[in-house]
C-alpha cells in the first residue's frame, strides 16, 4: 500500500473516532438534562406535597380551634362535676352531658347498642372523650342506619336509642350538645371532628373499651 493510501486509511480512523466521541458526548449530553429533569421535577413534587402537607395541618388546626358548632348547646364544666357514684343521677338535660356518673363507662369504640344503655356509664363514656349520639321514634329508619355506619367506623364514639330525648337525633360531648333531624345533616360531621377527644375531655386518652355492653 502507497503512503497516500495510508495516510488516507488513518484519516478515516481519525474521523470515525471523532464520529464516534461526539456521539458519545451527545448521549451524555441527554442523560445528563434528563437526569436534571427528573431532579428538579421530583424537587418540584416534594416542595408540592410539604406546601400541601402544611395547609391540611392548617385548616384541620383552624378547624379545632374555631367556634361552637351552629345550634350546638353548652354548659359551664365547672358545673359538671365528676364523682364515681352507685345511684342514679339526675341530670339537668336529655341526654346528659356531663356530672356525675358510674364507675365503669359503657365500651365507646364505635359501638352501636339497639337498646337504651345507663346514663351514668354513658356520661363516664364521654369523660374519656366520646361522643354519644342517640336518637329517638322521630328519627327515620334510614337516618338511623346511616348514623350507625358513621359510628361504627368512628373510635371514640357510641349509639344509643334515648326514647324520651327531646329531638329526633342529638350528638352529646362532655358539655357540648347538637339536635339535628338528619344524619346527612353536615353539622354532625363538623361536631364529631371537633369533640370526639377534643379539647373539651376531662381525661384526654383514656380507654373506650373494657367498660361493659357490646355493640
Amino acid at each position: 500500500m502507497g503512503s497516500k493510501a495510508k495516510s488516507a486509511a488513518r484519516r478515516a480512523r481519525i474521523e470515525e473516532m471523532r464520529r464516534a466521541e461526539r456521539a458519545r458526548e451527545r448521549r451524555n449530553r441527554i442523560l445528563t438534562i434528563t437526569a436534571s429533569v427528573v431532579v428538579v421535577v421530583s424537587l418540584v413534587a416534594f416542595a408540592t406535597y410539604l406546601i400541601n402537607s402544611a395547609a391540611d395541618e392548617k385548616s384541620t388546626v383552624s378547624s379545632a380551634s374555631a367556634g361552637p358548632v351552629r345550634g350546638e348547646k353548652t354548659w359551664d364544666p365547672d358545673e359538671l362535676s365528676r364523682n364515681h357514684v352507685t345511684e342514679a343521677v339526675d341530670y339537668p338535660m336529655t341526654p346528659p352531658a356531663g356530672g356525675d356518673h358510674a364507675q365503669a363507662w359503657m365500651n365507646c369504640q364505635g359501638d352501636v347498642y339497639d337498646k337504651p344503655i345507663g346514663n351514668e356509664n354513658a356520661v363516664h363514656s364521654l369523660e374519656h372523650g366520646a361522643v354519644w349520639v342517640t336518637y329517638n321514634d322521630k328519627a327515620a329508619e334510614a337516618e338511623v342506619k346511616k348514623l350507625s355506619e358513621k359510628v361504627g367506623k368512628t373510635p371514640y364514639t357510641l349509639m344509643s336509642p334515648l326514647p324520651d330525648q327531646p329531638g329526633a337525633i342529638t350528638l352529646t360531648a362532655w358539655g357540648h350538645q347538637l339536635t339535628v333531624e338528619k344524619a346527612s345533616d353536615p353539622r354532625v360531621e363538623e361536631f364529631l371532628g371537633k369533640y370526639v377527644q377534643g379539647e373539651q375531655t376531662p381525661e384526654p386518652g383514656a380507654a373506650c373499651t373494657g367498660g361493659i355492653g357490646s355493640a
